[in-house]
């Protein structure tokens, strides 16, 4: 079965650039983004996983650990992080877990149960499917799943805007309308009644009967 909002990240343990880790462990009080690649040296995902290495920071200041995974052996991760720090121009602190028996590709759905049990003379097109990006709370459920085709480089400034709203909205009773960003204004959910939104969102616009917003809480 798929794997959908709310359902429980599964948990595994995986060797990893940064060694072994249990990923329920590994993940402790935080959020996670968990990204997935089809293989390794392929130049989209260069430019990604450098792209991701520029924003950890940002990740990290919202409390968010980040953790890539490939399906080749942790030795050519190794390897593809000297091509990666060139192209993107820094350093890939975070872990890439190592998956060359397809155990978490196939544990997370991205891959078929029957899909061999090695990534040895797979390509990039037999694991097309392992483009996916797991958003997952503290909680360990998944916030958010978005898979990729492997010729459009994932917008990883968008998963931090996702991010930033999942936080909000799992704070305040509010959700975001499209194309919001950090200090716009929020929708009131439909959960608060107007006597109540009186009293919590002083000032708030009902723009439809069903439609109400109000300024981002602090």
């Amino acid at each position: 079965m798929s794997l959908r909002i709310n359902d429980v990240a599964p948990d595994f343990t995986a060797e990893t650039t940064q060694g072994t880790i249990h990923f329920h462990e590994w993940i402790g009080d935080n959020w996670a983004v968990l990204f997935s690649h089809p293989k390794d040296f392929t130049p989209v995902c260069t430019t990604e996983l450098g792209a991701v290495a520029k924003l950890e920071a940002q990740f990290a200041q919202r409390g968010a650990k980040v953790i890539g995974l490939s399906v080749d052996p942790v030795g050519n991760h190794e390897k593809w992080a000297s091509d990666i720090e060139d192209v993107g121009g820094a350093k890939v602190n975070f872990p890439l877990i190592g998956d060359p028996e397809l155990k978490v590709a196939k544990l997370y759905d991205m891959l078929a149960a029957d899909d061999g049990n090695t990534s040895e003379g797979r390509t990039p097109a037999n694991n097309a499917p392992v483009r996916t990006v797991f958003v997952i709370g503290p909680d360990k459920r998944i916030k958010l799943t978005m898979a990729y085709p492997m010729t459009t480089g994932r917008n990883f400034d968008e998963i931090i805007r996702v991010l930033d709203s999942i936080q909000l909205t799992a704070k305040h009773k509010v959700a975001t309308p499209a194309n919001w960003k950090q200090g716009g204004d929020v929708i009131i959910t439909g959960a608060v009644s107007n006597e109540d939104a009186d009293k919590i969102f002083p000032g708030y616009k009902t723009v439809k009967p069903y439609l109400r917003t109000t300024a981002q809480p602090k």
